[in-house]
């Protein structure tokens, strides 16, 4: 679903729900008005022509007073038709019933710096018109415990944004001596905190006071099963307004250039290329079947006895209801396009700023497995070249849209289970996120400090080779 198909900022009417339907006083629709015709009888003017200017000047007036009802009923006609839709529940996906088990709560937790004070005025108003109107943000999850095969569902409900719009009281002597770490502890106590499903499942906290890299902060929660990550990211930027033009929309990035991989078709070279060329574009489907159903089965045998190596990285029992901790620090994305150039590599997709997928909405989650060596290099490149090997294998693969479906149906079939997600963000200035357990890495900055330590030295690698 597209969210800004949900959230037409020109729209006339700002209802966004019920759960019951009442009827409406009948309004007449706009086929059934009829202008009238009106004759005008110039010929009995005097010399001022003043009793002609009246009867147009009425004419005129009449005419607007129809299109004035006209532009009413059909405003009141379609606002019947949102009340209608809003009415109808919709059925939650199979990847959101997962979300909603008791014993896997899961969030998505971020962080947003402002360059200026927070204006709740205008927040409030902004929120109405834009992430209040979008059904997941205005819906409640409903399941009929009379019956063991029913499937939990979206319905609409009444949106309090004093419910949703928190601001905390902290320690003022806090924030002012050491105003990053508070919002890091209390991000932290976000991460095991429950939410309250009878009311949609979002949140904005608000720590209006400056840190070192915002003039204000806000945190947003919101349970996964109201979508993925990029569909949230996606709808967060659609909600967003310029403070010197408010009617303007979010500008969007050029579309890209056509890439090569799986998930982008490959077209058939046309008969006058030659007997070689479609012999390739045939051998290229061949080894893609060969390659997904090589990478299925290492999947299938990885999820079922298949085990990594221990490291310090891997979380012990009870690893997801224990307490997380967020730490970040920023990356030059510079740095990291000198080590692409060097080693002739792409940047990640999600990296990509020139990317613009039409992004579905919802829990659209594939995976694939990724192999990394575990060993120590003299050469900090190397470890680039292998990862390099291994991502360009995994393009020539179908593994994580099988998971995707196979996820789905394995969900419809025997109900739900289990599941271990991760997900990473990245911006335009590359933000090196970690979530880690408190109680398995005390201290969490030192091995932030280590991720930017390899970036360093690769770096450093790299400007040499170049």
């Amino acid at each position: 679903m597209d969210p800004r198909s949900t959230a037409d900022p020109a729209s006339s009417s700002t209802s966004t729900h019920s759960t019951t339907t009442t009827s409406p006083t009948p309004t007449p629709s706009p086929s059934s008005l009829r202008k009238r015709v009106l004759s005008i009888d110039t010929s009995s003017r005097d010399s001022r022509g003043s009793p002609g200017r009246e009867r147009e000047s009425k004419a005129r007036q009449e005419e607007e007073e129809e299109e004035s009802v006209m532009a009413s009923a059909a405003a009141s006609e379609a606002e019947r038709e949102r009340d209608v839709e809003a009415a109808v529940p919709v059925p939650m996906s199979p990847a959101g019933r997962l979300f909603r088990e008791t014993n896997f709560n899961c969030y998505i937790v971020a962080v947003i710096g402002l360059g200026a004070r927070v204006d709740v005025a205008a927040a409030r108003a902004g929120l109405e018109a834009t992430l209040v109107r979008h059904p997941r943000f205005c819906s409640v999850q409903v399941s009929d415990e009379a019956s063991k095969r029913a499937k939990p569902r979206w319905v609409r409900t009444t949106v309090n944004l004093d419910d949703h719009l928190i601001f905390p009281e902290l320690d003022p002597t806090a924030t002012s001596a050491s105003p990053d770490q508070v919002i890091e502890d209390y991000m932290s106590t976000l991460s095991t905190q429950p939410m309250d499903h009878s009311r949609p499942l979002w949140e904005l906290h608000v720590l209006d006071f400056p840190t070192s890299e915002a003039a204000a902060t806000v945190a947003v929660r919101m349970h996964h099963s109201l979508g993925d990550g990029i569909s949230l990211l996606s709808l967060l930027i659609a909600c967003t307004r310029s403070a010197a033009d408010p009617a303007r929309l979010p500008a969007l990035p050029p579309a890209p250039a056509r890439r090569d991989g799986p998930v982008y078709a490959r077209r058939r070279p046309p008969l006058s290329a030659g007997i070689v060329a479609l012999a390739a574009w045939a051998w290229s489907y061949l080894v893609l079947a060969l390659h997904t159903l090589v990478d299925v089965a290492c999947f299938v045998a990885t999820s079922l006895f298949l085990r990594d190596a221990r490291t310090p990285l891997m979380g012990t029992e009870g690893v997801e209801f224990r307490r997380k901790r967020f730490v970040h620090c920023t990356l030059s994305l510079d740095d990291v396009k000198l080590v692409k150039n060097a080693m002739k590599c792409v940047l990640a997709e999600m990296m990509n700023s020139n990317k613009n997928n039409v992004a579905r909405w919802g829990n659209l989650i594939g995976y694939i497995v990724l192999p990394f060596r575990i060993a120590m290099f003299h050469d900090p490149l190397e470890y680039i070249r292998q990862g390099k090997r291994t991502v360009d294998r995994k393009k020539s693969s179908l593994e994580a849209i099988f998971t995707y479906w196979s996820g789905n149906l394995i969900v419809k079939l025997f109900g739900i289970k289990a599941l271990t997600v991760h997900y990473q963000s990245y911006m335009n200035i590359i933000k090196l996120v970690l979530a880690v357990d408190d109680a398995q890495f005390p201290d969490a900055h030192q091995l932030l400090d280590d991720f930017a330590e390899s970036l360093r030295l690769i770096r450093q690698a790299a400007s040499t080779k170049s």
